[in-house]
């Protein structure tokens, strides 16, 4: 399918690992000219070049940004001053216990995981409304709707997300912008490939052991019981990110393996 990105120019925050990357990837192969980001200059160079070698697409650029930190976000902006598609990806998590969780881990998640968003839709979208025509896509999870009791302060910034595109959406009215949520469920990142491999360690357990009680105990719900590839979250992001899915507007779309346990 012919997603008609071949004109379009994408930003996709924090995208040299995991479903970000696989995102940007899904949108170069499309021929769309795709700005990727990380924390680290030679990382994502390296990743560019990595890029355009895989998808024969030489439209990539990149640029370090560390969106913890406001002036290195205002430099990106700077920067690039418009973009047809933004996707806000650039996030953290930590497993915590509530009791545990201070007052700077959750401010620390609150900026990264939704002010990071709030301040590229804050730049971008007004130009596009301008321009009428753009889309907006927040990586959300299915923890903003299945608050995972190991990190609550997780969930929350997710289902925070889900209130700034939905109430960015309804300001669209009328318009060919769109702004939309996209709900991850567990998928294999390179933070959660991490968290199996201590998770492994500290317990004395293969991998693939501790992948299997996750979903049993953590996860049941979950259909696939399975870690998601980043691929498969990827192609649903690009095709949301389209002129194809001009009639998909304020809308969470799960691609979670059914582990949220509702039809709404």
């Amino acid at each position: 399918m012919d997603l008609k990105l071949n004109t379009k120019k994408a930003l996709v925050t924090g995208s040299t690992a995991g479903i970000g990357y696989a995102i940007a990837r899904e949108l170069a192969q499309e021929g769309a000219t795709v700005i990727i980001n990380g924390r680290k200059t030679k990382d994502v160079e390296a990743k560019v070049e990595k890029l355009k070698k895989e998808t024969g697409n030489t439209q990539v650029l990149g640029i370090a940004a560390d969106f913890s930190k406001k002036h290195e976000i205002q430099a990106l902006l700077d920067e690039v001053s418009e973009v047809d598609i933004l996707i806000n990806n650039v996030g953290m998590f930590k497993e915590v216990e509530f009791g545990d969780i201070t007052d700077e881990e959750w401010l620390e998640i609150f900026e990264v995981n939704v002010m990071s968003g709030i301040r590229m839709a804050r730049h971008y979208f007004s130009k596009m409304l301008e321009r009428n025509e753009g889309r907006i896509v927040f990586i959300s999870s299915e923890s903003a709707l299945n608050i995972p009791t190991e990190m609550i302060h997780y969930g929350m910034s997710k289902t925070a997300q889900l209130a700034i595109s939905r109430g960015l959406a309804r300001l669209t009215k009328g318009t060919h912008v769109t702004v939309n949520a996209v709900l991850p469920g567990p998928t294999k990142s390179r933070g959660v490939e991490e968290m199996l491999r201590q998770q492994s360690e500290a317990n004395n357990k293969a991998v693939e052991e501790v992948e299997k009680e996750f979903f049993s105990k953590a996860r049941p719900t979950s259909l696939i019981q399975r870690f998601a590839d980043p691929e498969e979250v990827a192609r649903l992001v690009a095709y949301v990110a389209s002129p194809l899915s001009s009639a998909t507007n304020g809308a969470a779309l799960r691609v979670d393996g059914g582990v949220v346990n509702s039809i709404l």
